[in-house]
Order: structure tokens, then sequence, then C-alpha cells
């Protein structure tokens, strides 16, 4: 994960200056030319904020004015990268604030190829949902791939790093449109998108999820499988019936499972834990397995927590035995803080538990 400095740095919040004053030469651009120093120490959205704001205080306070001055710094290729940000961000404030809804999404979409446009997107989804969609919805069969990505991925009801959304919450099915309209296109990086899409629609109804995923298995392409194998990964590890029969994941009937057994009793943070259990078709049919692991976590209070996590799929010809080994990290983590103690390993095979191991994480140094 890149930190704040290597994405909106300071060199390219100067670098925003430099285009803009070459786009109108006249503009005063006295909060532009401030920012650079007043960032440091400042998370990268609050980096985004504070050049949005100096964006919106220098340039014309009439949206048409200011997309005039970006229009023109369109023509610079080096009108480019994270600087790309707080412009989205301050032509969806001015636009909307304006009443040029659509205006500013064109313009939006214009600029998404040079970045993106994603987390914007959202302030005009907030301020009409049904507006901003109903024009996102022609944005899926623009000829950019970057533009029909946008359409997905600043769409989504969970998009990281972006402020929710209620009404995308509210009406998960809402977008589904979208979906159906990107879910064949030729690109993979729309493709992505549109799985990334679905699976944060799974959060949020699970038996939506899974409907719309039978409907596109019915109907397949050759890349439709692999896109709702992603699309449905939250949903696996969380072992949910329908979404794991729909990948032929049945109950494992017939199968027997030794382990997971651990190397070493202990392990510290900042260390890996190695483990390996055998999987044994016992039964009459072929067995086609989603394995996973669970690491039951010590929380600050000395209960456990569970966290599950992908280890590899599967498939047993009756009689056949497979042994899997792997390594889990206790690497230190900006999300996951680790305390001492006691620590138990399971597997999750087709939404079922296997075998249990215990082992002692210390913190020593750490």
């Amino acid at each position: 994960m890149p930190t704040a400095e290597e994405m909106l740095s300071t060199a390219s919040v100067v670098a925003l200056g430099v285009c803009l004053r070459e786009a109108a030469p006249s503009l005063d651009l006295a909060m532009v030319t401030a920012a650079p120093a007043e960032l440091a120490g400042l998370a990268f959205s609050e980096r985004g904020r504070l050049v949005r704001d100096a964006l919106l205080a220098d340039l014309p306070a009439e949206y048409g004015a200011m997309e005039k001055i970006f229009r023109a710094a369109l023509e610079d290729p080096s009108f480019s990268g994270w600087m790309i940000w707080p412009v989205t961000e301050a032509v969806a404030v001015r636009a909307v604030a304006d009443g040029e809804l659509e205006a500013g999404l064109a313009l939006t979409a214009e600029l998404t190829s040079r970045l993106t446009g994603e987390f914007a997107l959202r302030t005009f989804l907030a301020a009409d949902l049904d507006r901003t969609l109903a024009v996102v919805l022609g944005w899926t069969r623009h000829p950019d791939e970057h533009v029909r990505r946008l359409a997905s991925e600043g769409t989504r009801a969970r998009l990281p790093w972006a402020k929710r959304v209620p009404g995308l919450i509210e009406r998960p099915d809402v977008t589904r449109p979208i979906l159906e309209a990107l879910r064949r296109d030729e690109s993979e990086y729309v493709r992505r998108s549109v799985a990334n899409h679905l699976n944060d629609l799974s959060r949020l109804d699970p038996g939506l999820a899974v409907a719309i995923a039978g409907e596109w298995l019915a109907s397949p392409e050759p890349t439709t499988e692999r896109l709702v194998r992603h699309a449905l990964r939250t949903l696996i590890k969380a072992a949910d019936p329908g979404a794991l029969a729909l990948l032929g994941f049945e109950p494992p009937v017939g199968l027997v499972v030794d382990g997971p057994l651990v190397a070493v009793p202990a392990v510290a943070v900042g260390e890996s834990l190695a483990f390996e259990f055998s999987a044994h078709n016992r039964g009459a049919g072929e067995l086609r397995l989603a394995i996973d692991y669970v690491v039951h976590h010590v929380k600050a209070n000395g209960t456990l927590a569970p966290k599950v996590f992908k280890l590899t799929t599967r498939t047993l010809a009756p009689g056949e035995s497979a042994t899997i080994a792997k390594l889990h990290s206790f690497k230190p983590i900006s999300t996951r803080r680790y305390y001492a103690g006691e620590h138990a390993l399971e597997l999750q095979i087709n939404g079922r538990t296997f075998g249990r191991s215990t082992f002692t994480l210390t913190t020593e140094g750490n």
C-alpha cells in the first residue's frame, strides 16, 4: 500500500499548479500555491480535501468558467496522475452546487482516463441518485474502458476510501442494470470491477448476489465463472450455502481430513506459522473442494476472534488424497493488532470446519 506522500505528493500538487497556470495564465492560485506546504502529516483523504478546497477557493465560482479551465488543462498530457483526484472532487462539488449535474458528470468521465473519477462520483450520487445513475448507465457503452469501469467502480456500495451513499445501501439492486451491461465486457479491468461490485452487494444482500450470479452462470461467457468466483469470495469464506452450491462446492460427503498440524508450538509476531493437512476422498463420487482456513486471534480482552483466509480449491477423485502445506504470516499490518496468547487454527472446507490445533503467539520485542 503506497503512502499518502507517494500518492498525492507535494510534487504532484506543485505540478497541478503549473498545469493550471498554463491553462489560465491570469488565474490567481494563492491557495493552490500554498497547499504543498500544508500537506505534511496529513492522511491521503485529508490531502485530497485540502487541495480540493484550495481549487474551489482559487478557481471561478461559476461552474462553466471552472470547466473551461480544466478542459484547457486537459490539452496538457502532464495534467494526469494523483493530482486529478482533488480536481474531480472540485468538479463534483461545484457542478452539484450550480445545478450542472450532467455537465459535471461529462467532465468527470473525461478526467477519469487521467486517474479515476470514482470518488468524485459519490458526490453526484448522493445529490441525485437516479439522475446520476441514468447518465452512468450510458457510460457502459463508452469506447474507453476507463469510463466503463468508472460506471461500475464508482457506484459500488462499499467502495474503499470513498464516502458511503445511503441510496446505494438502501436499494442494493439499483445498480443491477450497470452490472448486467458490463458483465460480458471485453476488458478484464472492467470485469474485475463488476466482480468487486457484486461482492459489495453480497455483503448487503447475500440472496440477491447469489441470484444474480446464478443467472449469469445460466448464460455464461468464457469469463463468467472466473468473475463469479471472485464476486462470491466473501460469501464462500462466510460458508454461505447458496454461494457454495452455485459454484459446485456441495457438502463434502466422504471427506476425511487429517490436521491441520502446526510445525511449531509457538511463533513470534513478524514470523510465519507453518502448517499442513491431508484430505482423503473416501466416498464414491468426485469431491470439489473450496478450502479455507480460520485463525482464531486473541483479542485485547483475551477472547478469540475468528478470521477466514482463502487457501485453495481442489478436486479429489474417489480414493484420491492430497497433502497441502501453508505458511501463514504474522507480519505486522496496519489493519490488525496482534496480542500474545494461545491462538487456534481450523480448516474450513465447503463451509464445514475440520480439525483444530492451537499455538502460542508471542509479541516480545514488538
